[in-house]
């Protein structure tokens, strides 16, 4: 099999864990979702389904990441509305039906190197958003916390919006997170 089928499996892993979570991403149901015949699945992935979830969580974070990469340097508050508009295109796209790949392992998994895995991409996400809050404008001290506020606080409305079927939770938490990084733009900067 080729490399571009692995990462057709690595793919219809990310999307069954962010539709249904770690219990639904079985090697069965990735043979469904991309076709792939079984000998490939346990060719590409010897260590098993745990090997495939990993390196779909790894995907996942990846992404947002590049996602927010062409917004370096930007005002603190461009960077927030694009990694909000991440989320909202996703539900969007797929009609409330998919959430955060990475989140799912996290509250599915009983793993402990499946939750490091999610934990590292969390790690890797807020440490990102953190450095382009603080290259955009926002204090030293606050940068970090607002970087961790941004993220906990959009996982959770893409959650509550999943549940609602409606963008209602998720354009107020999204607005008070702007206002928020709106306000700590217009504060003065620490010197550091």
């Amino acid at each position: 099999m080729s490399q571009n089928s692995r990462d057709l499996m690595i793919e219809g892993a990310v999307k069954l864990l962010g539709q249904r979570g770690v219990q639904a991403a079985s090697f069965t149901e990735i043979m469904k979702a991309t076709g792939a015949p079984r000998g490939s699945i346990y060719h590409h992935f010897p260590e098993g389904k745990e090997q495939l979830v990993k390196e779909a969580v790894e995907l996942a974070g990846k992404r947002a990441l590049n996602f927010l990469d062409p917004h370096q340097g930007q005002p603190a508050v461009i960077v927030v509305e694009k990694f909000i508009s991440l989320w909202r295109m996703l539900l969007s796209h797929f009609n409330f039906e998919i959430g955060c790949s990475v989140l799912a392992v996290t509250v599915g998994s009983e793993s402990p190197d499946m939750l490091e895995q999610a934990a590292a991409v969390f790690r890797q996400w807020s440490d990102q958003l953190t450095a382009m809050l603080l290259a955009g404008g926002v204090a030293s001290g606050q940068a970090k916390g607002l970087a961790n506020l941004v993220i906990s606080s959009c996982e959770g409305a893409v959650a509550i919006s999943r549940a609602q079927k409606s963008f209602d939770t998720f354009d107020t938490v999204a607005e008070q997170l702007l206002m928020m990084i709106r306000n700590a733009t217009n504060s003065p900067q620490e010197n550091e």
